[in-house]
Parts: structure tokens; C-alpha cells; sequence
């Protein structure tokens, strides 16, 4: 006799209206950086990392990487295309060598004024307006799932910049 096998049930109510919360969130994001790309011609990914250089002169990658949530390894990467694309200027200081400074150049302040304000900012703001109980909860729920789905260990990167690397989800699921 045939058992109803866990495929066959019907997702809860809480699991659609997770779904839908993805789908939206990545609608927005794809649409915002065609926006950004048709606008600009960077990704909004870099329009973001871009608007924070300009908000912070002189700024360290370390610090971009704090204000836009993100790894200093992530950061660099997208720095390092808008200095290839002339938008960003880094100079190496001059009392420690390893450290550089970013400042925003006159052809990257013509993209932030062509561009729309990154949506980034707008979650960024949103999320930090939420009481720090479901910041917190929306942070360990999100870290839980990607978990439980076997995805918690794809290194995260900027919304719809180049991979440098394969992603290579563990299949192990239900750790």
C-alpha cells in the first residue's frame, strides 16, 4: 500500500507567505538594478557602494564594507570595478601604507546624480525602524532557513554583481 511521502503535502501558510516575500524582494532588486544599469550603466550594487563612498570621503574598503553590511572582502571587489571604471579614485596614505582612501570622482558623482536612490538603503532603513526583537528575529529566521535548506554556507555577495566564485551549496539537508 502506497505512503503519502513528505512531497506530496502542502506547504504551511507561514512557507507561502515566506516564498512571496522572497519573489517580491527579488522582483524589486532585479528590477532596481535594470533600473540602475539602463540609468547609469552600473549595477545597483555599485550605485550603492558608490553612494556611500561619496557620503564618507576618504573612506577606508573596511568602512564601505561596515556601512553597506557587507564582507571586506565583497566590498573590495566592488570598489575595485569603479576604480577600473574611473568613478572611484583610491590613494595609499601617505603615514600607512597599507592603508588607501576612496573619494568619489567628478565622473562618479555624474552617475549618483543619474541614478535613483539604491533600494538597498530603503531595506537597510525599513529593517532598522523595526523593533530590535524582529530585526533580530528576521535575521536568525532567515540565518535557520538558509540552514535547514542546506544553503547556509554559499558565501553571500552584492545583489546582482559578478560571481568570482562558483557556489557550491552543501546538499546535506536538515543539518
Amino acid at each position: 500500500m502506497p505512503t503519502k511521502s513528505d512531497d506530496c503535502t502542502e506547504p504551511s501558510s507561514a512557507a507561502a507567505i515566506a516564498m512571496d516575500g522572497v519573489r517580491r524582494l527579488v522582483r524589486l532588486l532585479r528590477s532596481s538594478n535594470m533600473d540602475s544599469e539602463r540609468r547609469t550603466g552600473i549595477t545597483t550594487a555599485q550605485l550603492f557602494v558608490l553612494k556611500h563612498i561619496a557620503r564618507c570621503p576618504r573612506c577606508s574598503v573596511s568602512d564601505v564594507a561596515g556601512r553597506t553590511l557587507t564582507t571586506q572582502s565583497t566590498a573590495s571587489e566592488v570598489v575595485a570595478r569603479l576604480v577600473e571604471r574611473g568613478l572611484v579614485s583610491r590613494v595609499i596614505s601617505e603615514t600607512d601604507r597599507r592603508r588607501a582612501t576612496l573619494s568619489v570622482t567628478e565622473k562618479g558623482l555624474d552617475v549618483l546624480r543619474a541614478g535613483s536612490p539604491p533600494v538597498q538603503d530603503e531595506l537597510i532603513a525599513a529593517l532598522s525602524r523595526l523593533p530590535m526583537l524582529q530585526q533580530e528575529a528576521i535575521a536568525s529566521g532567515l540565518a535557520a532557513w538558509l540552514d535547514a535548506a542546506g544553503f547556509g554556507d554559499v558565501a553571500p555577495s552584492m545583489f546582482f554583481e559578478p560571481e568570482t566564485g562558483s557556489v557550491q551549496p552543501s546538499k546535506e539537508k536538515g543539518k
